[in-house]
Formats: structure tokens, C-alpha cells, sequence
């Protein structure tokens, strides 16, 4: 496949996804998600991918949306339904893709990048990360399953101050939590991720598959039903004045004006 927002490569039965819009810190446009999308299938059907390993190119693996698209689109009176749709899209298919899923992240992790690192089975960090769950500063609610995945990651406390105040978080504070399983120095992420990825790649398919419908069913089995009202609130949010005043300062470089109120 050809994308113009992710890189591909296949080896050693490891699929090697790479977000590759660096110029925008990877945002997780309409663009790229359906890319992504489509790339999650075709792991799926190749028979020679035994795990996935999803990172992000440049300084960081997402910074999540882009604001001043989304501005624009607002400006122009667009609506956001497509994008969110997508969003979910992608973050279920992670979650029901029947081969384990590595995120290797670095740099900022924001917004949907977070959520969809989150997504995925297994997080290894590298030491230079931050988390933050950002929609809050313009707002937004957590798309990409965000609130429901974080609930489960960390309890309803610890999610609820994560997205209710757009705290980061070091990789370190997210490792004591539970979000990440390793942490390693910025030079040492992807010699230790596909390492690890390839010890995984080795072991028995099957098994994986059965663990991962086993983990969805106890854990995630309305995360579908979750997704549909998910976008139902994202939709109502992007409609406000608020969401449009949290994008217009946020490229202002200012505190939004009904912060305080």
C-alpha cells in the first residue's frame, strides 16, 4: 500500500507502523486515521504478521489533533463527525485486532495520540514521553475511547483528574501507573522495543489471539456501544462556543477566556 501520512515495513513477521507526518507532530487528522485504519486491516489479513509495533516519526509520537485545521474547518463551518467517527474506529480495531499491538512512544503523547497508545496491549516509553490528555484546554471530551480506556488503565480517580484538569505526565509517573510497561532512554526505545517485539513475533499466535478475545470480552465488551456515545458527546462539545474559543487561544498562545468562569 501507498500512504502519504504512515510508513509500513514488514519483517521478521514484526509490522513496523510508523505515524509519519513529523511536520505537525504526527496529528491524528482524518488523513491519517483512515491511513492507519487501513493498515490495521492489512496486518489482520497477512497471515506473516505475528504483532504490530506502532510508533511516531520526528520529535514526537502524536501531538494529537490539529488545531488550526480544526479551527479552519469551524471557521468554515464544518462539522467534525468524520473525524471522531474515525478516531473510534481506529482504537477499536486496535482493541479487537487479533495479534498483540506494541506502541513505542516517545516525546509528546497528547490528545487521541495518547488514547491511542493507550489502545494499544502493551506501551514501552522512552524516557523523554509525556502523556497529556489535552482535549479538556479546548473543550473537548476524550475521543478515541480515551475515557473509557483511561478508567480502566488507572481507575476512575486517577482518569478523572488525567481529564478533567489536561495534567502531563512524565513517563516515569506513567510507568507508576500502569499506562506504560518499560521505560527506556530516548537512544534505547527501538532496539528495546523490537527486541521485545521479536520475542513476541516467535511465540504462539494462537494463544495470543484467544488471550486478547478473552481480555476484550471481560474487560471491553461495550467499549463499541461506549464508542457510539462517545462521538454522540464529542459532536455536542465541538458545537460550542467553548470549543472554538479553547482552539482560537490555543494559536493565540493565550488562556482561554472561559477558563476561571
Amino acid at each position: 500500500m501507498s500512504y502519504k501520512k504512515i510508513l509500513s515495513t514488514y519483517n521478521d513477521g514484526i509490522a513496523r507502523i510508523t505515524l509519519n507526518s513529523p511536520n505537525n507532530l504526527n496529528s491524528m487528522d482524518y488523513s491519517l486515521l483512515s491511513e492507519l485504519s487501513e493498515e490495521l486491516d492489512q496486518c489482520e489479513k497477512n497471515a506473516n504478521v505475528k504483532v504490530i509495533v506502532l510508533n511516531g516519526a520526528g520529535k514526537g509520537f502524536s501531538g494529537g489533533g490539529d488545531i488550526a485545521a480544526m479551527y479552519k474547518s469551524i471557521e468554515e463551518g464544518q462539522g467534525f463527525s468524520q473525524l471522531i467517527e474515525k478516531a473510534a474506529e481506529v482504537a477499536l480495531k486496535i482493541k479487537k485486532l487479533p495479534k498483540p499491538v506494541i506502541a513505542s512512544v516517545h516525546g509528546p503523547v497528547a490528545g487521541a495520540g495518547f488514547n491511542v497508545a493507550i489502545a494499544c496491549d502493551i506501551c514501552i516509553a522512552a524516557e523523554n514521553a509525556l502523556f497529556l490528555q489535552a482535549f479538556v484546554k479546548i473543550g473537548l471530551i476524550p475521543d478515541c475511547g480515551g475515557v473509557y480506556l483511561l478508567t480502566r488503565a488507572v481507575g476512575a480517580a486517577k482518569a478523572s483528574e488525567l481529564a478533567l484538569t489536561g495534567k502531563k505526565i512524565s513517563a516515569r509517573e506513567a510507568l507508576d501507573m500502569g499506562i506504560v510497561s518499560e521505560v527506556y532512554k530516548k537512544e534505547e526505545l527501538e532496539e528495546k522495543t523490537n527486541k521485545f517485539a521479536l520475542k513476541m513475533a516467535k511465540g504462539p499466535a494462537v494463544s495470543y489471539k484467544n488471550i486478547k478475545e478473552l481480555i476484550y470480552k471481560s474487560q471491553f465488551s461495550d467499549f463499541e456501544e461506549y464508542l457510539k456515545e462517545e462521538v454522540r458527546a464529542q459532536v455536542e462539545c465541538s458545537k460550542t462556543e467553548d470549543f472554538k474559543e479553547g482552539l482560537k487561544a490555543f494559536l493565540e498562545k493565550r488562556q482561554p477566556k472561559y477558563i476561571g468562569k
